[in-house]
């Protein structure tokens, strides 16, 4: 099956609470079918925006949305014109598979290439209590200082304008 556990959050100093950091961290616990990966200081906020993308798009190889499934960082969010879709760019470490939509399911195929199906419903739910537990450390922390950078800025803003979108969708857009 799939399971998504997040063991802690944190932002990249390490603190529970940092104003000028964007992106969370955490260390995180995924398991596709009988393959478990951990991985320490991953930048979970693109990880659940990317999840979230998973709800209605499939994924079909690894160079497809520029990073990761669980990246160990996003530094750079290209925004697009309407500022409610970010590609999210990083460094190339990070664990990855591929999700596939398929009659009402998703595929998961990992790097190893062992695939797991998964009721669409199952999934959406886990991937949401993923995504609100991250959203929920986000309200719990200071506001952040929105970068003065007008690239920068609009990363961000198209970052959360695209994540409470998705977040708002029910049904799968096959």
């Amino acid at each position: 099956m799939f399971y998504i556990e997040i063991l802690s959050l944190y932002w990249m100093d390490r603190t529970s609470d940092n104003p000028d950091d964007l992106c969370l961290h955490g260390d995180v616990v995924v398991t596709i079918g009988e393959e478990v990966f951990e991985y320490e200081c991953a930048n979970v906020s693109a990880t659940a925006l990317l999840l979230l993308k998973t709800l209605t798009e499939s994924c079909f190889k690894k160079e497809q949305w520029g990073t990761q499934m669980l990246p160990c960082c996003g530094f750079t969010f290209f925004p697009n014109d309407a500022l409610d879709t970010v590609d999210i760019c990083g460094c190339p470490n990070g664990i990855d598979w591929l999700s596939i939509h398929c009659d009402g399911s998703i595929k998961l195929i990992t790097e190893a290439q062992k695939e797991t199906v998964i009721d669409i419903e199952t999934y959406r739910k886990k991937v949401h209590a993923f995504v609100d537990e991250i959203e929920d450390f986000y309200e719990k922390s200071s506001p952040k200082n929105i970068p003065k950078d007008a690239f920068d800025r609009d990363g961000y803003t198209a970052f959360w304008n695209e994540w409470r979108r998705r977040r708002k969708i029910q049904k799968p857009e096959y």
